[in-house]
């Protein structure tokens, strides 16, 4: 494998940006090696870190090149700050950035698949709520989301940190009355997609049922049931901690819809 920390101006951002990429290794026996080199292009899983983390984070914590090592896959982990995966409201466009920016980039520099069966997003925390963002709004990119210990109710976080007086969400989003129901609600996006004629992605969602998430991802959970909405749902023994993380991606890995291993 190849781990490349990548380096870039983001047009959107207006400033210097980064991501980490793992590229898998072509086998003897793989039908990439026999392509030319143009025209190799990897599964892709798009895989975001949480509020107070960063690029570097799921490699840190996690074992994460070993448990890709024999999958045909490149993983993309790139940087996204405090913003929820936002166009913040007082901030930079970090919503266009991941959504547009980055996947164009990551294909620009590196041989990465464009089709919407080869192409996966998951997360933890912040990150599991933007996966499931990027699933629900644009379901037919991705073939796969998956989300551990997602914030799933955004405006029942909103609410309370108004109640507390805390200005972070507000800041990003606006206050959470418009935050219901807008762009950004989980719990509408889903209704959303439902009505919509199109292929569903397959959707994974893992909370720890001591973790201070937990019955925001139960409710979540209800929602998409009355939906008819397909989650493979599981929960267990866990907080809000690296070693369910830990456990879990290689769970997502495992999950999956990936035809072609090395």
């Amino acid at each position: 494998m190849a781990l490349i920390h990548c380096h870039f101006f983001s047009q959107v951002l207006g400033l210097m940006s980064t991501m980490n990429v793992i590229l898998p290794d072509i086998g003897p026996d793989s039908p990439e090696r026999a392509r030319a080199p143009g025209r190799r292009r990897f599964p892709t899983l798009y895989l975001l870190h949480g509020l107070s983390d960063d690029h570097t984070v799921w490699q840190r914590r996690t074992a994460l090149e070993r448990y890709v090592e024999g999958m045909n896959l490149a993983v993309v982990m790139p940087a996204a700050n405090r913003s929820f995966y936002a166009d913040m409201r007082s901030g930079p466009r970090y919503w266009t950035y991941i959504s547009q920016e980055v996947p164009a980039v990551a294909r620009h520099y590196f041989p990465l698949s464009a089709k919407p069966q080869d192409n996966y997003v998951a997360g933890l925390s912040m990150g599991g709520y933007g996966a499931f963002k990027l699933a629900l709004t644009y379901p037919g990119r991705y073939a796969a989301a998956a989300s551990l210990s997602g914030v799933m109710d955004l405006v029942r976080l909103a609410r309370d940190d108004e109640a507390a007086g805390l200005d972070e969400i507000h800041q990003i989003f606006g206050n959470a009355d418009t935050l219901a129901n807008s762009p950004s609600d989980l719990f509408d996006l889903a209704r959303r997609m439902v009505r919509r004629d199109k292929p569903q992605p397959s959707l994974y969602q893992w909370c720890g049922t001591e973790d201070f998430l937990y019955a925001d991802n139960v409710r979540f959970h209800h929602h998409t049931q009355a939906l008819g909405l397909t989650v493979n749902y599981e929960e267990g023994p866990g907080g809000h901690d690296w070693l369910c993380w830990d456990a879990q991606i290689q769970r997502v890995l495992a999950w999956l819809p990936q035809k072609g291993k090395i």
